[in-house]
């Protein structure tokens, strides 16, 4: 499986002033994975930064509903990233199984695009996706039956918790659809304070973790003052439990 990754969002700030040294701590940390965010936007800091620090990018976030996505892909392709993962329908989105079928349609679709690039599609969710409910079901999971077989889910099990999902029977349920996961812990507030090192919170990380063995860790903060020695907490963890 390899060692876990961390979304480059949790470190926004210190990315946007200096991206070069942001890449040089989290390598420094341990990491040899990282998953960049807008990717068209930031190509030419992730062309330098990955190669000098020795780091790779198998997913990255990048807003594919309603967008250009040849300059998506084609910048995903250069960097070496191979799911490429839409961060975010509004809530406005998961009300109705019609509304849920055009997403999956949307990303059916970019998913084809895709696949001229060598790239697959995935979706990450909050917690709207797991408190919204279809005939007895989340709507993260009405989506899922909807989805080519192809289109990858990375679920983020803060949000998923925080949604009132039992995430581990979740995942067990998606099953290999799940390629990555989200390692985020905390008080489970959907205002994102109160978020703590994997391990430390309301999340049950440990059973997250072993419902999908196989699946990318990736570390996330979407806040936290101080978010390196946060990440860096995230992954002692992750190594501690074998991870």
């Amino acid at each position: 499986m390899g060692g876990p990754s961390v979304q480059l969002y949790s470190v926004r700030d210190a990315f946007a002033a200096d991206p070069d040294e942001t890449l040089r701590r989290l390598a420094a940390i341990g990491f040899s994975r990282v998953e960049p965010y807008g990717v068209v936007e930031n190509v030419e800091a992730l062309r330098a930064g990955l190669a000098a620090h020795g780091l790779s990018a198998p997913t990255a976030h990048a807003a594919l509903v309603g967008k250009d996505l040849d300059s998506v892909f084609g910048a995903a392709r250069e960097l070496g990233i191979g799911v490429v993962i839409e961060p975010l329908v509004p809530a406005s989105q998961w009300g109705s199984s019609a509304d849920i079928a055009d997403t999956a349609s949307a990303l059916n679709a970019a998913a084809e695009v895709a696949a001229g690039y060598g790239v697959r599609v995935g979706y990450h969710n909050h917690w709207w996706e797991l408190e919204s409910r279809i005939d007895g079901r989340s709507a993260l999971e009405v989506f899922a039956d909807r989805l080519s077989p192809e289109v990858v889910l990375e679920v983020d099990a803060y949000w998923a918790t925080a949604g009132g999902e039992d995430a581990p029977a979740l995942l067990r349920r998606l099953g290999e659809r799940v390629c990555a996961i989200h390692v985020k812990d905390g008080s489970l507030a959907v205002d994102a304070s109160g978020q703590v090192p994997a391990g430390q919170g309301r999340v049950p990380i440990r059973s997250v973790l072993d419902a999908v063995p196989e699946a990318l860790r990736v570390v996330e903060f979407d806040q936290h003052e101080d978010v390196f020695g946060g990440i860096a907490e995230s992954f002692a963890y992750l190594a501690g439990v074998g991870a």
